[in-house]
């Protein structure tokens, strides 16, 4: 059995990190250096590093910060926003980062994931999904959330899966930073369907919620902020209570 994966997630606004509820109320929560240092001695397994406003003028900016990121820490490193070509990739994985994640960019010209995963392996491609239920159907939203889109979330997955990517990346819009818990009957819907892993997004609020979204949700890893960014729950207190609980956890 995979072990299951904690991954703190730094959304990245002008250079510091912030977090807000259901993408939107944004309040500043630290220096993204330094909560990376933080969170690499702390045990956790990967981070995840998205810019939430990047554009195509700030890609220098954001590439020195990867820079100074990956220096600082000892992990697996993805990060994302803002990329939609092979030479934006090209720039950031130089800069340090392990993977990309890819979200607006991939459903506008979904080729683009069949392309990276050729140029630099299906490993290195990260598809982030936002989805928000609307009527009782999942839908995929771009824009950090802010566009619907006519793509049922289940059937992107999938096309997604199909294409080459990696990893998906699930966000549940309805849940983030409601710390009410992850989307957990959706999670299991996909990752049952799916032959590449899946992290779980949006809702972490306890350490139940993570022993939840491993087992009920079936997710591979779990991404979580503003609980370890306000120091809510210490990744170490977490990892000894899902070993105690019985999810094979990376020590």
């Amino acid at each position: 059995m995979l072990t299951k994966r904690i991954i703190p997630c730094l959304d990245i606004k002008e250079g510091r990190t912030v977090k807000g509820v259901n993408f939107v109320e944004l309040r500043d929560a630290g220096d993204p250096v330094e909560l990376a240092k933080i969170y690499s001695d702390e045990g956790a397994d990967e981070l995840v590093f998205l810019d939430i406003t990047a554009t195509v003028d700030k890609r220098k900016t954001l590439a020195e910060l990867v820079t100074k990121v990956a220096k600082a820490i000892n992990i697996p490193f993805t990060v994302g926003g803002g990329i939609s070509t092979i030479e934006d990739v090209k720039v950031l994985l130089n800069a340090g980062a392990d993977k990309i994640s890819i979200n607006s960019s991939a459903v506008k010209n979904p080729q683009i994931i069949n392309d990276m995963a050729a140029e630099f392996g299906s490993q290195c491609v990260v598809v982030a999904i936002d989805t928000r239920n609307v009527d009782g159907i999942d839908f995929v939203h771009t824009h950090g959330g802010r566009k619907a889109t006519l793509l049922k979330t289940q059937e992107w997955a999938q096309e997604v899966c199909d294409r080459g990517a990696g990893e998906i990346l699930l966000t549940s819009m309805d849940h983030d930073g409601t710390k009410a818990g992850f989307s957990n009957e959706l999670l299991a819907e996909i990752s049952s369907a799916l032959s590449i892993p899946v992290i779980a997004s949006g809702g972490a609020g306890t350490m139940t919620h993570f022993k939840d979204v491993f087992t009920f949700g079936k997710a591979d890893a779990a991404l979580a902020a503003s609980i370890f960014h306000f120091k809510e729950i210490g990744i170490p207190e977490l990892k000894s209570y899902l070993s105690d609980s019985e999810i094979s956890i990376r020590k």
